[in-house]
């Protein structure tokens, strides 16, 4: 299934190539044309990163309680290092 940032990955190079195209054959110059297909395909990628992001809202989604805490796992750790075990789960 074709999801927006697949199209994202494509609309990219497709807007460099073909708004500077466009704008040269328009009559500008490359030099010129070029940054403004430059813009357009930033354009397109401020869109996915900031308008649309990529990741899902993680502000209600965490339950600390079921995780535990860094210290937890920190504290472990260490314990897991004195005794000489590791928490890799192998046979030591």
């Amino acid at each position: 299934m074709t999801g927006y940032y697949d199209y994202v990955l494509g609309l990219i190079p497709a807007a460099l190539i073909g708004v500077t195209a466009f704008l040269n054959l328009v009559g500008l110059s490359l030099t010129a044309a070029l940054p403004g297909g430059a813009l357009v395909a930033g354009g397109v990628m401020v869109h996915a990163m900031f308008v649309r992001n990529p990741v899902e809202d993680v502000r209600g989604g965490v339950d600390r309680s079921a995780a535990g805490s860094v210290g937890d796992s920190l504290d472990r750790a260490v314990e897991g290092s004195r005794t000489g075990r590791s928490g890799a789960g192998g046979s030591d």
